[in-house]
């Protein structure tokens, strides 16, 4: 079936529409057309907005000017058409560009902590109202990313230990995230193995990410949970931008915004890790 969004692009129908696997949100596509034109098809159903937000922050991070982006064609109520990236194998030097390229993009500043509108992170709403004038990084993270993953964790039926260890910790942990001075940076947000490509080029491409303004060790810690990257990448990164002291301390509270995410999305696999790292905090 010829997704409608399509005739936009004024090239008739396209003469293959070939699936591309790995999602578990959307479905996705390549279309290619009868001039051998390809593009990336991203489609799915119940989650209005999302594309919209996708396309925003792609459009963001493509303003930094740091790493490549795929364009943004189209948007649509359940669809999104991006630039089609055709895959090569990685370059000798990839994860070291990547590292240093990763440091420029948290070097754009934004003018505060958050974004400019709500998104998702996979399918989960992701708030990004900025915390009292925006400066507030450790009130920020707890508010938008910790808390407001604890109370959905309750609501979904995981009870209330994990938002009432995080009401105990939330001194200690405020403490620990206002420690590192660094400004808004713009963050890619779901940096996993997953969300980047390799270019025909050999150079790296983000996709899927879920943008705001934040603390670059945020980011730096969910490429540290699931994977995906290689020592050079780190120390290219900490070689262009090195690291506040401290940051392995903060690590764990990162990784756990996008635990609690995973317990909300997938299940109870992911409870005693985030319990794990909360109790870390919990007065004793």
């Amino acid at each position: 079936m010829n997704p409608e969004i399509l005739n936009q692009l004024g090239r008739g129908d396209p003469v293959n529409l070939q699936p591309v696997g790995g999602g578990c949100i959307a479905q996705a596509r390549i279309a290619t057309f009868a001039d051998g034109y390809r593009v990336f098809i991203k489609t799915a159903e119940g989650l209005p907005g999302m594309f919209a937000c996708e396309a925003e922050g792609l459009s963001a991070l493509a303003a930094a000017d740091a790493i490549r982006i795929p364009e943004v064609l189209l948007v649509g109520d359940g669809e999104l058409v991006l630039e089609a990236i055709v895959s090569g194998p990685k370059r000798p030097d990839f994860f070291e560009a990547f590292g240093r390229q990763f440091a420029r993009l948290h070097g754009h500043q934004g003018p505060y902590f958050g974004f400019a509108s709500d998104n998702f992170i996979g399918s989960t709403a992701q708030p990004n109202t900025p915390v009292g004038e925006g400066d507030d990084w450790a009130g920020f993270f707890l508010e938008r990313r910790l808390r407001f993953q604890a109370e959905m964790a309750e609501e979904n039926g995981h009870g209330s230990e994990l938002r009432s260890l995080l009401e105990n910790g939330e001194n200690r942990i405020a403490e620990l995230l206002a420690a590192a001075p660094d400004p808004p940076g713009l963050l890619h947000g779901d940096l996993w193995g997953g969300n980047y490509m390799v270019d025909d080029q050999g150079k790296p491409c983000l996709i899927d990410p879920a943008v705001y303004y934040g603390h670059r060790e945020a980011d730096l810690a969910m490429t540290r949970l699931f994977g995906g990257f290689t020592p050079a990448f780190y120390s290219a990164y900490e070689e262009a931008w090195p690291l506040e002291p401290g940051h392995a301390d903060r690590l764990p509270l990162y990784q756990l915004y996008h635990l609690l995410n995973h317990l909300n999305l997938f299940g109870s696999a992911y409870y005693s890790q985030c319990r794990q790292i909360l109790s870390r905090f919990a007065r004793k």
